[in-house]
């Protein structure tokens, strides 16, 4: 079954009525056997639809048209199987507001050296079609992905299911509201930024409510629901002794999985996928939700500390893109440096809320004070990530556009034991190595809240920044300060143009 099987890519091969019903028959044919590849392929998360050949500006406009409209379609596949005369498509592509991608392949993988005629050329003739297609999409800037290469190559398919991840999560944001429990932390700047605008650019909803809601929500949860939730604690996590049955703090466990329960009932009530908090307006929550959003976001929720609400839309945006695959996506914080000569390295934490999906140990449930917040002390989830390769991604606001901010890094395992810190995190090397990417990072404006991920790669948000229409600022391998300078002035030259026209 497919990890996201409830959206679909339409499948569309352009050609035109020149060549004949013969080699039109033949190309939808073509057209079907490919789709079916892409259909059965494990590497292609989403379902994949074929439509019939366009041959005809009228076909061409309608299907963009219901492809828009469709609500289960998040993203187009277009194919010039023939030449098809890309003035045809001018009216679909500006119609068509869903992620395009361009496979730039043909039928055949070889040459037939010995029988090739003009027949055969005549219907095989992608490497022509596409030129006159790729040209088109440029001249009217359309956004898409161009994937190039036969379609049986696993490379080709594989890039085709990072595109439709992609895709989905950018259909997810398109739709989502957060909903956005107290304010802003007090005084803090990057967690700032203009709702609207996000809403007009990402489509996303944040909604702001008081915390008297959640708690009347938190009241109301039933009792049976909250033996249900602590029942779910006992078996999933190792328990502290103190929170166990009869201990000392078993009282806060329970407290712990009303909130849970409440918040949940709440997020479910109102559609929401994700949402925030902050330590600062905790109105009468007894403790401040530590475990309830942990297993929230386990779940699939975006979540922003400190009212963090773009931190907590890409959260979501990006577990979307990675159900089904290997590893997790978390709210993350960088918090401290290690910086031993030779081997710096970045020690990710939050005061409580990093989700469990980037580990495969059975975290410990524990509680302990917190020095903020003036609450009880609360309960959270204990564990150290697993090693392996990483994205560390921001999502700030400039005020006139927003911006991603990406690094690649390597999770590595603590060399040492950490007895005495109470809180999920993460150790991770940042490529090409500290000095050069939090200099980079922070000449991008990046923010100290991330989306943390051990399942996408640097590629899915390429991908998804493309669709957005959102700079993209990637730090990796290959990174030098001063070509970070050199692409921050150019973007900014180039998105006050674009601005402007």
């Amino acid at each position: 079954m497919k990890a996201l099987g409830d959206r679909e890519v339409w499948f569309v091969t352009g050609s035109q009525d020149l060549y004949g019903p013969d080699v039109l028959r033949l190309a939808n044919e073509h057209a079907q056997v490919i789709a079916s590849a892409l259909e059965a392929a494990t590497a292609i998360p989403v379902r994949v639809v074929v439509k019939p050949v366009v041959t005809n500006p009228g076909s061409i406009l309608e299907l963009c048209q219901a492809a828009t409209a469709a609500p289960a379609c998040v993203g187009v596949i277009a194919w010039m199987h023939t030449f098809s005369p890309a003035r045809m498509w001018i009216a679909g592509l500006i119609a068509l507001q869903k992620p395009l991608l361009h496979l730039h392949t043909q039928f055949n993988s070889d040459l037939p050296w010995a029988e090739i005629d003009m027949d055969f050329m005549n219907l095989n003739q992608s490497a022509h079609g596409d030129r006159e297609f790729g040209y088109v999409a440029t001249r009217l800037r359309h956004s898409r992905t161009t994937v190039v290469g036969h379609w049986q190559d696993p490379a080709v398919v594989e890039r085709i299911g990072i595109w439709a991840r992609a895709a989905c999560g950018w259909h997810e944001l398109r739709r989502l509201k957060l909903a956005r429990f107290g304010d802003n932390m007090r005084q803090v700047a990057v967690t700032e930024g203009d709702k609207v605008e996000a809403q007009i650019r990402l489509g996303a909803q944040v909604n702001g409510y008081g915390l008297g809601a959640l708690v009347e929500a938190v009241r109301a949860a039933p009792e049976t629901a909250v033996d249900r939730v602590v029942a779910d604690y006992e078996s999933s996590y190792t328990l502290a002794p103190a929170l166990r049955a009869g201990g000392e703090q078993c009282a806060a466990l329970r407290e712990a999985a009303r909130i849970e329960v409440g918040l949940r009932t709440f997020l479910e009530a109102g559609d929401f996928g994700a949402f925030t908090d902050t330590f600062e307006d905790l109105g009468d929550l007894a403790q401040l939700p530590g475990i309830a959003v942990q297993r929230l976001m386990a779940d699939g929720y975006g979540f922003g500390a400190e009212g963090d609400w773009k931190t907590a839309l890409l959260v979501r945006a990006m577990k979307v893109m990675a159900t089904g695959l290997p590893g997790g996506t978390s709210f993350m914080e960088d918090y401290t440096y290690h910086l031993v000569p030779g081997r710096p390295q970045v020690l990710g934490a939050h005061m409580l809320e990093v989700c469990p999906s980037i580990t495969t140990d059975t975290p410990t449930c524990e509680i302990h004070p917190l020095a903020i917040g003036g609450r009880a002390d609360p309960v959270r989830l204990v564990f150290t990530a697993d090693a392996g390769p990483a994205i560390a991604v921001g999502l700030l606001d400039l005020g006139e556009r927003f911006r991603i901010v990406l690094n690649e890094v390597d999770v590595v395992r603590p060399p040492a034991d950490l007895p005495r810190l109470p809180v999920a995190r993460a150790l991770w090397e940042p490529l090409p190595r500290l000095r050069v990417a939090a200099e980079a990072w922070l000449l991008a404006g990046g923010p100290h809240h991330t989306s943390f991920s051990t399942a996408l790669r640097r590629e899915h948000l390429e991908d998804f920044a493309e669709m957005a229409a959102i700079e993209l600022i990637a730090i990796g391998d290959a990174t030098t300060v001063a070509d970070i300078k050199k692409e921050l002035r150019w973007n900014q030259a180039y998105h006050q143009l674009a601005r402007g026209l």
